[in-house]
C-alpha cells in the first residue's frame, strides 16, 4: 500500500474520474496503433517500397512543414470550436489516411499522402493537451501529463512488439498489414472519444468579442517566456526525437548492420523502461524547477546519441546490448520532458487561449521534424553518416542552455519550484 501511494498519491486518484479514465483508455489504444509503425517510415519508404533514402528523408521534412504551416490554424480551430471536435475530426482523417498509406507505390502518391498524414495529424496533440489540462486542477496537472505519457508509452511497447515479430523487408504485406492496424485503432479510438463531447466545448469568456480572435495570436506570440521555451524546446526536440524519428532506424540497418527486428526490440526497452519509471520519476521531479530537470534531459539525450556513435566499434552483439541500454538512458530523460513541457505551457497559458499556446509547443515537433530529416540527409547523403549521431548530442547540450537561460523569465510557481 505503501508503494501505491508513493506512485500514486490518493489526492491524485481521487481526481481521475471518469472523464479521465476514459481519456486514459484513448491515449493507450491510440497509442497501441501508433507503437505499430513509429520507428519504419524512413525504412518503409527506402527498404520496402525502394525510394531513395534523400526522397525518404526529405519527404519527412515536408511533411513536418505542412504540419507545421497548419499547426496555428488547428491551434485557432480548438479555441473556437472545441477541442472535442478537433480531435475526432483528426482520429477519422487519420484513420483513412493510414489505409492510402499501406498501399503507396509512386513517389506522387506517397508525397500526397504523407503530407496529408501530417497535417490531419497534427491536430491530434493540441486538443487532446488541452481537453486535458481542462480535467484536472493545476495541482494535479504535471502528474496527469506524466501519468498519461506511462500510458502512451505502454500502448507504443506493446505495438511494438507485434510489429517486431510480424514485420519482414521481404514481404511488403507485413508493412501494409502494420499500417492498416493502426487505421483500425483510429477508427476505435474516435468512437471512444465520444465520450468526452460534454468536456471538449469551446470556452466562453468575458473577453470575447469581434476583434478577439484577430488579436489571439499576436497576443501568444507576444509572451516572451512562451517564445523563449519554443526555442529551447525546438533545439532541444531535434537533439532528441527529431533526429531519432528521422535517422535511428536507418542508422541502425546501414551503419550498424543490425538486423531490421532489432529495432522493434531496441523501441521495446525504451517503451518498456517508461512505463517503470515514469511514476517514480514524477515524484522525484515534483516540486524541482522544471527548467532545470528539462536541461537534465538534453544532458541525457547526449549521452544517448555518443553511445550509438561508439557502437560503431563494437562487434553487433555488444553494439546491441549497447543500443539497448542507451535506450533506456533515452527513456529516463522522455519522463522528465513530457509531464513537465506540458505542465509549464498549461500553467503560462490563459484559459482562452489555450489551445493557441498548445499548437505553439506542438510546433517543436514539426519544426524539429523538419530541420532534423535535412540535417540526417545532408550527413548520410554526403558520406558522413558516421558523424551524424555526434553532432545530435551536441544539438541535444545547446537545447539544456537554452532551457537554462529560459528559468530567469519564469516566476518560481511557473518554473514549478515550491517554497
Amino acid at each position: 500500500m505503501n508503494i501505491l501511494e508513493n506512485l500514486l498519491p490518493t489526492s491524485f486518484r481521487r481526481v481521475v474520474t471518469r472523464p479521465m479514465r476514459i481519456f486514459y483508455v484513448c491515449t493507450f489504444l491510440n497509442a497501441l496503433g501508433s507503437g505499430l509503425t513509429l520507428s519504419f517510415y524512413v525504412v518503409y519508404l527506402h527498404n520496402v517500397r525502394h525510394f531513395s533514402t534523400e526522397f525518404a528523408t526529405l519527404l519527412l521534412a515536408a511533411s513536418a512543414v505542412a504540419s507545421l504551416a497548419t499547426s496555428p490554424l488547428w491551434g485557432t480551430f480548438v479555441d473556437r470550436f472545441g477541442p472535442f471536435r478537433i480531435a475526432l475530426v483528426s482520429y477519422a482523417a487519420m484513420g483513412f489516411t493510414l489505409i492510402a498509406w499501406a498501399f503507396v507505390t509512386t513517389r506522387m502518391s506517397a508525397a500526397i499522402v504523407a503530407i496529408t498524414l501530417s497535417v490531419v495529424g497534427g491536430a491530434g496533440w493540441g486538443p487532446n493537451s488541452t481537453l486535458l489540462a481542462r480535467l484536472v486542477s493545476d495541482e494535479h496537472r504535471q502528474r496527469a501529463f506524466g501519468f498519461n505519457f506511462l500510458l502512451l508509452n505502454l500502448g507504443i511497447g506493446f505495438g511494438s512488439l507485434v510489429s517486431a515479430s510480424i514485420v519482414n523487408l521481404s514481404h511488403p504485406r507485413t508493412f501494409s498489414a502494420l499500417y492498416l492496424l493502426n487505421a483500425a485503432s483510429m477508427f476505435a479510438t474516435g468512437v471512444l472519444f465520444v465520450a468526452l463531447r460534454a468536456h471538449g466545448g469551446p470556452v466562453r469568456s468575458a473577453h470575447d468579442h469581434t476583434g478577439h480572435d484577430n488579436d489571439g495570436w499576436r497576443t501568444v506570440l507576444a509572451d516572451r517566456r512562451l517564445v523563449k521555451y519554443v526555442l529551447a524546446a525546438l533545439v532541444l526536440m531535434i537533439g532528441g526525437y527529431g533526429s531519432q524519428e528521422a535517422g535511428y532506424s536507418l542508422f541502425v540497418v546501414n551503419n550498424l548492420h543490425l538486423s531490421v527486428h532489432d529495432i522493434g526490440f531496441i523501441f521495446f526497452f525504451n517503451t518498456s523502461t517508461i512505463v517503470l519509471a515514469q511514476l517514480w520519476t514524477l515524484n522525484r521531479i515534483d516540486g524541482r524547477s522544471r527548467t532545470s530537470v528539462l536541461a537534465v534531459v538534453g544532458g541525457l539525450w547526449c549521452v544517448f546519441w555518443f553511445a550509438l556513435a561508439a557502437a560503431l566499434a563494437l562487434p553487433h552483439v555488444i553494439a546491441f546490448v549497447l543500443l539497448c541500454a542507451s535506450m533506456v538512458v533515452f527513456a529516463f530523460a522522455e519522463t522528465m520532458l513530457q509531464p513537465v513541457g506540458s505542465a509549464l505551457v498549461n500553467e503560462i497559458a490563459p484559459e482562452r487561449l489555450r489551445g493557441r499556446y498548445n499548437a505553439a509547443s506542438g510546433a517543436t515537433w514539426a519544426v524539429s521534424g523538419t530541420v532534423a530529416p535535412l540535417i540526417t540527409a545532408m550527413y548520410f547523403g554526403n558520406g558522413l553518416g558516421n558523424w551524424w549521431p555526434m553532432s545530435i548530442g551536441l544539438t541535444a547540450l545547446l537545447g539544456s542552455a537554452l532551457m537554462l537561460n529560459l528559468r530567469r523569465s519564469l516566476t518560481p510557481a511557473e518554473d514549478g519550484r515550491t517554497a
